[in-house]
């Protein structure tokens, strides 16, 4: 690595001589000392951005890294803006964290700045989940609020998420002027850290109870609970803070008979049993699923850190353990829920379900076999926040998901839900053992009726200022010259959202793309496939996504028809010259 620059040793230099705390202070002196340039050109070369959902990092000392002096600038710029937005206004901001280290002294440094800048803080005085924060927002009538949390990240990592006052992570055009403002911040004098006490009031149990209430209010098939009260499930929580409110949520919808997996059931910032807390990762459900399988069990779940994701595993035709994808259970969980809202005669055409556009498209024709209106929003679940607000009081929201295993049942959190979600795949496998079917079964007539969709995801990471300018190359030639066909199939469409226009290969015509502006493009073939590129805007990634389909006569094909669009998956991928 070079050595550190000018401006580098300059920011150094500030952090020795400035307002900072003596161990802070000691930290830095002793890397100084010890000569690990490197190491303090990696923690002080840049500030850590705040993007357009608040800070994510490594913890450590220097600007470039998570500790009190970093959060506490993001969140007096947050303050900044709160005061020019809602000029005259009380304001109030709800805040919650995981099970990270750390995680509780950044949740009450991120308070202190709030009441020191006179803003009324709720503070949940023990771990809670995302989706609870996003709740306590609307129940207290927050202007913003803050989880601290990063998410499946390992365990070096922390996080800072804002959110505003639907409940929502911020979108345009606060995101960006929020940034404006945490940059304004050029001292950490800048910063009152000088907290008015009496401003902070300690929450925890009467939000459990209204938020449980809420999800206990949607449940829709209560009897076919009462009859299958005794269905075996086994939840892990990771060690983060779904052991909170899983549990007890399963317990008011009428489960009976649940196991936690107890080497996992204690909140733990280390995550001592996994490699990473991510319950996309087959190794993080290894527990749950030996404990299942001694068990018997008909269903496992584990929730990441912060409880706004859920993974499941189900017994497929060979009686073993299978984990389903995100489209998967989020195409299943839709299905169910429109079922049930039909069985109730409760569509009225009003209704609504919202997807991210790198989600399975299967949903879109579960949506319209039931009448129902579906949208499709960019990737994120802000946007699907954002489209629930938009239509609020006009159309009535179902429920909605992401294939990165975030779903959202009901509107009174405006976040993707893993508590809510537990409840309801619980449910739905309740639903279909009622009616002498495990959800593998569900599965496959889910496929039988709409057709197999199947979905794969490449991560590619180019790491360094090298790696960005490749990935900048990959998008421009894919703009300048997009395939004319993928896996022996005619390109018909480019859909290019960073310049909001689609473009029909074929003829040349183009047609408006009524979505915000991000920096995607998505090739649709003419026998359905649809390949997706999008680069990260917060690590040095891009992402393809692939959704390809045949029809499925029967269950008895399934394993055909499964091994036929995995050739076609890879034939995408050599295609692309990804492999």
């Amino acid at each position: 690595m070079p050595k550190a620059d000018v401006a580098t040793k300059k920011k150094i230099q500030t952090w020795l001589s400035g307002s900072y705390d003596a161990d802070t202070k000691k930290e830095i002196q002793s890397l100084v000392d010890a000569g690990k340039e490197d190491e303090l050109i990696e923690c002080f070369y840049k500030d850590l951005e705040f993007g357009t959902g608040g800070l994510r990092g490594l913890m450590g000392v220097g600007s470039n890294r998570m500790n009190k002096y970093t959060i506490g600038a993001a969140t007096q710029g947050l303050c900044n803006y709160l005061k020019k937005n809602f000029p005259g206004q009380p304001l109030k901001a709800a805040i919650a964290h995981d099970s990270r280290n750390n995680s509780d002294f950044f949740a009450r440094t991120t308070a202190e700045v709030f009441a020191a800048n006179g803003i009324q803080v709720y503070f949940f005085k023990a771990l809670r989940s995302t989706p609870e924060l996003s709740f306590a927002i609307r129940h207290f009538g927050c202007q913003t609020g803050v989880v601290l949390t990063a998410s499946h990240n390992p365990k070096e990592y922390n996080g800072y998420k804002a959110y505003w006052n639907d409940g929502a992570q911020v979108i345009a055009p606060h995101d960006k002027n929020i940034i404006t403002e945490v940059q304004k911040i050029s001292s950490i004098d800048d910063v009152n850290f000088n907290a008015d006490q009496s401003l902070i009031t300690e929450i925890g149990e009467e939000v459990d109870n209204a938020y449980l209430n809420e999800i206990v209010k949607l449940t829709v098939s209560p009897d076919a609970i009462k009859r299958q009260k005794d269905m075996k499930i086994v939840y892990t929580p990771i060690h983060g803070t779904g052991i909170v409110l899983v549990p007890e949520i399963l317990k008011r919808f009428g489960f009976e008979n649940v196991r936690v997996v107890q080497e996992q059931a204690v909140p733990d910032g280390n995550f001592p049993t996994v490699v990473y807390p991510n319950p996309e990762e087959k190794d993080a459900l290894s527990l749950a699923v030996k404990q299942a399988t001694e068990w018997n069990a008909d269903l496992v779940m584990a929730t990441d850190p912060d409880a706004d994701r859920v993974g499941i595993a189900i017994k497929n035709d060979k009686n073993e353990f299978q984990l389903l994808n995100g489209n998967q259970t989020g195409s299943l969980l839709i299905l169910y829920m429109l079922q049930a809202w039909k069985n109730a005669n409760k569509i009225t055409g009003k209704e609504f379900i919202v997807k991210t556009i790198v989600t399975t498209d299967l949903i879109e024709k579960i949506a319209n076999k039931f009448g129902v209106k579906y949208y499709n929003t960019l990737t994120g679940f802000k946007y699907i926040a954002a489209k629930i607000k938009e239509l609020e009081g006009k159309e009535q929201f179902i429920a909605g998901g992401e294939e990165s295993y975030g779903y959202l049942i009901g509107d009174s959190v405006r976040d993707k839900d893993a508590i809510a979600s537990c409840a309801f795949i619980a449910e739905m496998v309740a639903y279909a053992k009622d009616q002498g079917k495990s959800l593998y079964d569900m599965l496959l007539d889910m496929y039988v009726e709409y057709g197999f969709y199947k979905e794969h995801l490449i991560s590619l990471t180019k790491k360094g200022k090298s790696g960005a300018e490749e990935i900048q190359t990959m998008m421009k030639e894919l703009r300048a010259t997009p395939p004319k066909t993928l896996s022996g199939s005619p390109v018909e469409w480019m859909f290019d959202y960073d310049s909001q226009l689609a473009t029909n290969i074929i003829n040349g015509t183009t047609k408006k793309i009524e979505l915000p502006q991000e920096n995607v493009l998505q090739f649709k073939t003419a026998d359905g496939t649809l390949v997706s590129a999008r680069p990260s805007g917060t690590e040095p990634k891009i992402k393809f996504y692939f959704s390809v389909n045949e029809p499925l006569a029967s269950r008895a094909e399934f394993a055909a028809v499964d091994k036929k669009l995995d050739t076609k998956i890879q034939t995408l991928i050599s295609d692309l010259k990804l492999a």
